[in-house]
């Protein structure tokens, strides 16, 4: 018996720093991994900006990942100079259907996840499937029907026939009903109701201030779905001072044939609609992690 103890007690500090060394390598592993994965996703940003400051011959003569002469001032003033500034039109263009458009979307899927998770009525999970049935149809299916409604209503080829359907998002109704069943009680709705508050004040003065950190999530994905949206503006638009940056960028870049120097300014224009996102992503940071750990918290 004692022998046994002392062959445990001598194997002992083998096993000990075995596991300890395991320990140690699982925290690299990961950092590792999440570091190839970071360079992988951030190479096409880095060979971007690598191109955006070369010129024209530069850009077809040197190796596409390393830099050659500094031409990024002249290639933006050039971006912004060509055609009378339009691009800087096709920007302010997609400002106003993301930021309008990601604005209204999460008002409306705020109110109609509110209700969703809130209010027992009669085929509310039959709604609620035809909202998830929303999410799993794709986009390209829903632009051909879109057209066709709009040219009954001679609707094409305005504002309008691309800003109002950025404005409906089932994906952000699904999130916001996960936002709103998690994050407001139902004590303190009938508590504002014994107060004599009326629901449309529930909403707007208790609801949507507890879900606020959780729509700021709805917003940011409804954001970039409409800033990259191409197809719906490529089918609905026509006059070009109606454009969004992708599609007005991909007008010039169709163009390089026979205007090779469109491709530089194709290029930059590219990582300059970048910054947008990048920003909004940066300043809405700490709510957006708020909210997903909202709707980490009830599914």
């Amino acid at each position: 018996m004692s022998l046994l103890t002392l062959t445990e007690g001598a194997h002992h500090p083998t096993t000990a720093s075995r596991r300890r060394r395991s320990a140690g390598l699982g925290p690299a592993v990961a950092v590792t991994s999440m570091a190839a994965v970071a360079c992988y996703m951030l190479l096409p940003v880095y060979w971007l900006f690598v191109a955006s400051t070369k010129s024209q011959s530069d850009l077809v003569t040197t190796p596409g990942f390393l830099t050659a002469e500094w031409h990024f001032g002249d290639n933006l003033a050039s971006l912004f100079a060509q055609q009378d500034g339009v691009y800087a039109r096709w920007l302010l263009n997609s400002l106003l259907y993301a930021g309008a458009g990601a604005g209204l979307a999460t008002l409306l899927a705020a109110a109609a996840g509110y209700a969703l998770a809130k209010y027992a009525f009669r085929g509310r999970e039959a709604v609620f499937s035809v909202v998830l049935g929303g999410v799993l149809v794709p986009a390209t299916a829903l632009a051909l029907p879109l057209f066709l409604m709009f040219a009954e209503l001679d609707a094409t080829n305005t504002f309008w026939s691309v800003f109002l359907p950025s404005v409906v998002s089932p994906f952000g109704v699904y999130l916001s009903r996960i936002f709103a069943a998690a994050s407001v009680p139902d004590e303190v709705m009938e508590a504002a109701r014994v107060d004599g508050a009326s629901e449309f004040r529930i909403f707007r003065t208790l609801a949507l201030r507890l879900m606020a950190p959780a729509l700021v999530t709805v917003f940011l994905f409804q954001f970039v779905v409409i800033w990259n949206n191409f197809l719906l503006p490529l089918v609905m638009l026509q006059d070009e001072r109606l454009y969004p940056v992708t599609l007005g960028l991909f007008t010039w870049q169709s163009q390089t044939s026979r205007l090779p120097e469109l491709q530089t300014l194709t290029i930059v224009g590219a990582l300059v609609s970048v910054v947008p996102i990048v920003l909004a992503f940066l300043l809405l940071q700490r709510y957006w992690r708020a909210g997903l750990a909202a709707g980490a918290v009830k599914s």
